[in-house]
């Protein structure tokens, strides 16, 4: 099978490069498939590559780039030209762009793809049902918000015009299926990236880390665990570092020199600034805690399946998203208030301060993360390939033979 896979990817630094990263990956040792085509946005350095392939041919064609107008049109021509047997999009609303016109053109691709009869599903890691869009970052008006949530809607219903669309969490399928009245929307958990040996749960000498990862400035906000480990600090003897690995958000540039300035005075405080893919794994297992300090979620958390990978305990906001994820995946760790650093406070001292409780809960994780390694994830969407491409091959016989 020779596929394409629509994603941003290293070392591009638009969102979901990542998961676009370990999605290839797994997809280049799988027997079945032959080639993959992999459309990706510019970037001035190579592609990262550095992984085993399996006589899979990688064939990079990086021909987008973020905000572009021009990326629906080369796109379609690209995926036109290879002929590829599926194409497999891992989306969010705002990948393309953004700005308003470039992200909506982007989400049309998959319903030209359906148009034209080349097989396609769509990974959509949010929908905008489930999305706050004043604590992410996008507007507190609520004319805007009425304005965005119809565009949204429209949206949706071209990428639901997909041969199938993959969402992560239950609750999704729930939701586009009765509001929609689409039945091709399917549940592919999102799966965790690596599954590396049982780790030994001992913490390296020195102070404890408290750890957070990812994009920080809109509902991603450090303050409250800086104020929530400054309180641990009056209640305990306990020898603490805060780490906040990872930038800012496009959407909050110069956020985090700004959290800087206002903590300098706070000790023991580190900022690693952007995590290259190999010094993933150090960050985690250096860490005695692994924090999310969210004011809302937008769709499954790849930190969360990162963190149960290294089996480390992990502190989550009592939110709706990641609630039912800790749930259905069977994740476990302690929960907190979101706006609340004495709630916080707590659930990392209940962690930091009981050994037994941490190690417990990193086991739990690590096993939760074994159960979804991303292989079978990658098995999840070859066999919805395969269904797609047998049906279209049953068709065309049926014609025939009328």
């Amino acid at each position: 099978m020779k596929i394409a896979i629509v994603t941003a990817f290293p070392p591009s630094k638009v969102t979901l490069t990542e998961y676009g990263y370990h999605l290839v990956k797994h997809f280049a040792i799988k027997e079945e498939v032959t080639e993959i085509v992999l459309i990706t946005d510019h970037t001035l350095e190579e592609k990262q590559l550095d992984f085993p392939t399996n006589n899979c041919k990688i064939t990079v064609k990086d021909c987008w780039e973020f905000n572009s107008y021009k990326n629906v049109f080369s796109i379609y021509k690209t995926i036109n030209k290879e002929k590829p047997d599926a194409v497999l999009f891992n989306l969010q609303f705002m990948k393309f762009g953004d700005k308003k016109i470039p992200a909506a053109l982007g989400l049309l691709l998959p319903m030209l793809l359906k148009l034209k009869g080349i097989p396609n599903i769509v990974l959509l890691h949010n929908i905008l049902e489930q999305v706050d869009l004043d604590s992410a970052g996008f507007t507190s008006s609520k004319l805007m918000q009425k304005i965005y949530n119809f565009i949204g809607t429209t949206l949706t219903k071209f990428v639901l015009q997909a041969d199938y669309v993959a969402v992560t969490i239950s609750k999704y399928v729930d939701i586009l299926k009765s509001k929609y009245n689409h039945d091709n929307v399917v549940l592919i958990p999102h799966g965790a990236f690596e599954t590396p040996p049982e780790p030994s749960y001992v913490l390296p000498k020195g102070p404890k880390q408290i750890m957070t990862f990812g994009k920080f400035g809109t509902y991603k906000k450090v303050e409250i665990m800086i104020e929530a480990v400054k309180e641990i600090r009056k209640r305990t003897n306990e020898d603490l570092e805060i780490v906040i690995a990872g930038t800012d958000s496009p959407n909050t540039p110069g956020y985090l020199n700004a959290v800087k300035e206002k903590y300098k005075d706070v000790p023991n405080i580190r900022f690693t600034g952007y995590v290259e893919e190999e010094d993933v794994p150090v960050i985690f297992n250096d860490s005695a805690v692994v924090v999310f300090p969210y004011t809302s979620t937008t769709g499954s958390s790849g930190v969360l399946h990162q963190a149960g990978s290294y089996g480390k305990a992990v502190v989550l906001p009592n939110l709706g998203d990641l609630a039912i994820l800790v749930k259905e995946e069977g994740y476990r760790g302690e929960f907190f208030e979101p706006t609340d650093h004495m709630s916080l406070a707590n659930a990392i001292e209940s962690i930091v301060v009981n050994e037994e409780h941490r190690i417990n809960l990193g086991k739990l994780n690590y096993k939760a993360a074994c159960s979804l390694p991303m292989g079978k994830i990658v098995d999840m969407y070859l066999s919805h390939f395969n269904t797609i491409i047998d049906c279209k091959k049953s068709k065309k016989q049926l014609i025939g033979n009328i």
